[in-house]
């Protein structure tokens, strides 16, 4: 069994299954909306210049989260 972490710590280029949302209501739900739902795949796909925020692609479509709200997105690597 592959180690869960949380998404801020996924390497660029690294697919992973989503496991868990665990933050506040209002942005678990902003969230949600964006796609990041429980069993998706999600691969972060570059940082930005100050290495925050990151772009991940999920669904095929590609949207930046801070570092600070990833670190509650749990995820297993693919």
């Amino acid at each position: 069994m592959e180690e869960k972490f949380s998404l801020n710590m996924l390497p660029i280029n690294k697919t992973a299954v989503i496991d868990s949302v665990e933050c506040k209501e209002n942005l678990k739900n902003r969230i949600f909306d964006l796609g990041i739902i429980e069993k998706a795949e999600i691969k972060p796909i570059f940082k930005g210049p100050f290495g925050d925020p990151t772009a991940y692609l999920i669904k095929n479509a590609v949207i930046a989260l801070r570092e600070k709200d990833c670190a509650n997105i749990f995820v297993t690597p693919k």
